[in-house]
């Protein structure tokens, strides 16, 4: 019976953190989507109080991803891999192919507010090496 209600524990605790991820990942999704569409008022509507306090715009905040980040603006291929809780802050990585086929990793800090997921930064990771 103690074994039983161990793991059960278990996979309840392995569901919450795989819907805690999907969700973080519908926010990088939807924001992605936003881009797409030219829409920066929504894709600004995903990222954290600080990203807004940063750029102030939804403009600002659009030419900035358009200039800085072409494979999010523009992304041919986008796949989630791994995330991990640092703390009260997921950090979700996700891999691009942009326009041109390049492979780029990047890994977005999603943090909670007011119980909905934001994007709370995004850095850039060195892409994994392929062939040689």
């Amino acid at each position: 019976m103690k074994f039983l209600a161990t793991t059960l524990l278990a996979l309840t605790l392995c569901t919450a953190a795989q819907a805690q991820e999907t969700d973080a990942q519908q926010v990088i999704a939807d924001q992605i989507t936003a881009f797409q569409a030219d829409d920066f008022e929504t894709a600004f509507s995903y990222a954290s109080p600080m990203i807004k306090g940063m750029f102030g715009t939804p403009e600002r905040f659009g030419m900035m991803v358009e200039q800085g980040y072409p494979m999010v603006y523009r992304p041919a291929e986008v796949r989630y891999l791994n995330a991990r809780e640092v703390g009260p802050v997921t950090r979700q990585r996700v891999m691009m192919r942009d326009a041109d086929g390049a492979l780029h990793v990047l890994e977005y800090e999603m943090i909670q507010v007011d119980g909905a997921w934001q994007i709370n930064g995004v850095q850039l990771l060195r892409a994994p090496q392929v062939g040689a």
